[in-house]
């Protein structure tokens, strides 16, 4: 039997077992949900050992177990670390879903349900492949560790804790990930880059407490007038950052990459009509919108707080306020030396009668695999061959932490496999999940597997 034939054969069975699984509310930020997210990791187990892995286990953390398998019998050929994430989302608001969003609903072809996508459906590929390899082949093609995490909503700090703790349990030469998804429907994508995060916080201080403004109005420091007047030295009218030190480091993608950029199927009009939904797009007028988005740095404010803003009227001058900021980070800029300019900047630009101080709440670096790396090779090549298409390649301007971490802890680049959809609205009401894509997944996810191992 092929790998397509059985895939085929148990599509209905695949399927209900995907569903069981997004019915249980995992939702790891709600703590009457505690005993929901540790049924969804003992399911996980279950599946796991059903398929035909070894050594599985449910790691107890401070918060959310995490599950660990593995499978180490195939001597000479290279080890996949497989990730995913079993914990989702809250539902709210709830009166936005056409059905309710634990109660899974196939409409138009896509299963609608919280978890669907973002990362149930995407990590059950995983299972579902490697029991595809095991009923075809009675092995696997390479070693293959599994390690899922029930807190990736809510920042992941177990996992981040457990990594570097376990650098020779979790030893391999590449990890999986299928958290992202294809650039457009139809069309293979293999992510290779991601822009890093630094999250900071700015507080601004003016006088000792808040003031009456008509007294004082004119003479006394403002903090939240004074907080906006530093953070808009950050950028220039067209979007450029303007932060000593923060660009030095830049990489530039390469020449090819930039020429791949430009065949995608990008409709600047579309992009602002449906995802933006603005007047104008802003940043680095001399950039494509891609590069604005995949491959430059950017500061961005998040919120600001002080002073104010109930019901009513209140005449203060403000003696403190805050603000959210971060920088996303592209490959080669050092976080730690962003963080040093940012500090060197505050303290340099902030106004008469504000003392401001900075604080950093996490930081990232960016990270780019090759394409030329073997497994991206093999990946692609497997894309082509279930979808009839060639692989493109693409960034992310988003930040997956783990992946970070398997770079610096364990020295391992992460194949970034996603068969998501742009429009499958994550962590919003009606997420969903194409139901062949979900199929798609296993076959391309078994293919890739065994052409890296070079059994195909």
């Amino acid at each position: 039997m092929t790998i397509d034939a059985y895939v085929e054969s148990h599509r209905g069975r695949f399927l209900e077992e995907l569903l069981e699984l997004i019915r249980v509310p995992s939702i790891s930020t709600l703590p009457e949900h505690k005993a929901d997210v540790d049924r969804a990791a003992a399911m996980t187990a279950d599946r796991l050992r059903e398929a035909g892995l070894e050594n599985v286990e449910i790691v107890p953390t401070q918060r959310h177990p995490l599950v660990y398998a593995d499978w180490l019998h195939a001597p000479g050929k290279p080890t996949v670390l497989c990730y995913g994430h079993y914990d989702v989302q809250p539902a709210d608001p709830l009166h936005l879903w056409t059905t309710p969003p634990f109660e899974p609903a196939i409409r138009d072809g896509n299963i609608y349900a919280r978890g669907a996508c973002d990362d149930k459906g995407q990590f059950y590929m995983h299972v579902k492949a490697l029991e595809t390899l095991f009923a075809v082949h009675g092995s696997l093609p390479v070693n293959v560790k599994v390690l899922i995490e029930g807190e990736e909503e809510v920042g992941g700090e177990s996992i981040a804790r457990y990594v570097p703790e376990n650098k020779e349990k979790l030893r391999a030469d590449v990890a999986l990930v299928s958290d992202t998804a294809l650039y457009a429907d139809g069309l293979p994508t293999l992510c290779v880059g991601l822009r890093g995060l630094i999250y900071l916080e700015v507080s601004a201080k003016g006088p000792s407490r808040d003031l009456h403004s008509g007294l004082y109005g004119g003479a006394a420091p403002n903090a939240v007038f004074g907080l906006a007047q530093l953070l808009a030295k950050a950028k220039d009218d067209e979007g450029r950052i303007l932060i000593p030190g923060v660009l030095d480091d830049v990489e530039e993608p390469a020449d090819e990459e930039i020429a791949s950029w430009k065949r995608l199927p990008f409709d600047e009009s579309r992009f602002l009509a449906d995802e933006v939904g603005s007047s104008r797009l802003t940043g680095e007028p001399d950039r494509m919108v891609l590069e604005r988005v995949w491959s430059r740095p950017t500061f961005e404010v998040h919120g600001i707080g002080g002073g104010f803003t109930g019901a009513g009227s209140k005449t203060v001058i403000p003696a403190e306020a805050l603000a959210k900021v971060s920088f996303r980070l592209v490959p080669r800029q050092d976080p730690e030396k962003v963080v040093a300019a940012f500090r060197a900047w505050v303290a340099a630009n902030t106004p008469p009668g504000i003392e401001a101080s900075v604080r950093v709440l996490s930081a990232g670096p960016g990270l780019v695999v090759k394409p030329e790396h073997p497994a991206i090779e093999s990946a692609a090549a497997a894309f082509e061959e279930t979808m009839g298409k060639p692989t493109v390649f693409i960034r992310s301007g988003g930040s997956i932490p783990i992946v970070g971490d398997f770079a610096r802890h364990l020295g391992i680049p992460t194949v970034m496999m996603g068969l998501g959809l742009p429009d499958d609205r994550l962590h919003s009401p009606d997420e969903k999940f194409k139901l062949e894509n979900f199929h798609t997944g296993i076959r391309t996810i078994a293919r890739f597997l065994l052409r890296y191992g070079g059994s195909a």
